[in-house]
């Protein structure tokens, strides 16, 4: 092993640190002199056999190794694969007075940063300027695709944080609502039940009769709130819940709704079933306020361990601007949703309607989101207060 450096003091030489195999002094000392009358100052390390070159490799830093292509015991090849192997980030220039154009063409396949001949040295210094150049490139996008892909990871935690949260949230005031609420306008219904039965005075009767109704509508209003805030019926299954969902929608928007299925009952990781429930809910949503449809239809299917969920409508369908636009959270939503189980959405719409399309594959679901309540009792429904 041995060192040779070159320095010209001039404050305008760009700085090289230059790993060298090669076996034949001379060469090194040519190579280094060519490069520093193109502007180096440079600080060079010859090594002949592998290792000297491992050795070398791990005092760095380099900015550039230059290797001959045949080196007795050691060859470029061999050099550029334990580059490749031991994940050292460095441009590798071939430098050699024999190699055919085919091993050149494989060795730039393989990494090499460029090749020439000791012959053509006139090419050396803006071959390894090149290089160099590249790499830095190169691992400047590497760091930057890392940072970007760091950041996605962070705020889809962020996301899925934020929707656990929201349903958590969601679960303690339907939970309110039932206990508070739902209680007290029970109790006001038995209330003014009791004066209606012992007032006897007609306009008594007719204010009660009045009372009555009004608390009626409140009572729907309450369990319809409590619905869209914690599904309750799907303590019953995914299916009956799907079916009553379609249901609803059909009777509140006068729009022919078909639910179709393969399977009765379908048994699936935590959290999967309100994933499922919700995508069919946000999809109806959509569907009422923008599609225009005269038919809707749902198809809940589990085929090969992947569970599809699909919404179609004959409506106008969506426009590459619908799909776009900066504000189009719901779908966004639904792709992130999705996400937190392990599956993804599909959208194709034309102008004869609009297809979403859920899958989960069942054997990847992942049980991210927690129970957001205490176990309930199958046979209770928690938004019905009862009748008089």
């Amino acid at each position: 092993m041995s060192v040779s450096t070159e320095r010209i003091p001039r404050h305008s030489l760009e700085v090289l640190r230059l790993l060298h195999l090669e076996d034949a002094e001379v060469d090194h000392q040519l190579a280094c002199a060519h490069l520093g009358r193109a502007g180096f100052e440079v600080h060079a390390l010859r090594v002949d056999t592998e290792d000297d070159f491992r050795r070398a490799l791990a005092a760095g830093p380099w900015d550039v190794v230059l290797s001959d292509f045949n080196v007795p015991g050691f060859s470029g090849a061999q050099a550029l694969d334990l580059l490749k192997r031991e994940g050292h980030p460095l441009p590798f220039v071939l430098l050699s007075g024999e190699i055919g154009e085919d091993t050149a063409v494989a060795s730039m396949r393989d990494g090499a940063s460029d090749y020439l001949l000791k012959n053509n040295l006139a090419r050396l210094a803006p071959a390894v300027r090149n290089a160099i150049q590249a790499n830095r490139e190169h691992q400047a996008r590497l760091h930057a695709d890392s940072e970007l892909a760091a950041s996605r990871q962070r705020l889809a935690e962020l996301a899925q944080h934020l929707q656990t949260s929201i349903e958590m949230e969601r679960a303690a005031i339907a939970r309110e609502i039932h206990d508070d609420v739902g209680g007290s306008l029970t109790a006001l219904k038995f209330d003014l039940a009791w004066i209606g039965r012992h007032a006897a005075p007609p306009e008594v009767q007719m204010r009660v009769a009045s009372a009555l109704e009004t608390l009626d509508q409140a009572i729907g209003a309450s369990q319809r709130i409590m619905h869209n805030l914690r599904p309750a019926i799907l303590e019953q299954g995914l299916v009956p819940a799907l079916q009553w969902l379609t249901s609803r929608f059909e009777r509140r928007n006068a729009v022919a709704c078909q639910f179709r299925t393969t399977h009765e009952t379908i048994s699936l990781p935590v959290g999967v079933p309100l994933v499922a429930y919700r995508f069919a809910q946000e999809a109806l949503t959509n569907i009422s306020k923008h599609a225009h449809a005269s038919r809707v239809t749902v198809d809940l299917s589990l085929s090969a361990g992947v569970l599809s969920l699909e919404v179609s409508d004959n409506g106008r369908g969506l426009t590459a601007a619908d799909l776009s636009k900066a504000r189009s959270f719901g779908l966004r939503g639904l792709h992130q949703r999705a996400s937190t189980v392990g599956g993804w959405v599909d959208i194709s719409s034309s102008p004869e309607g609009t297809t979403l399309l859920l899958s989960v594959p069942l054997r990847e679901a992942r049980a991210h989101e927690p129970e957001l309540t205490q176990p309930v009792d199958r046979e209770h429904d928690p938004s019905g207060w009862g009748e008089l």
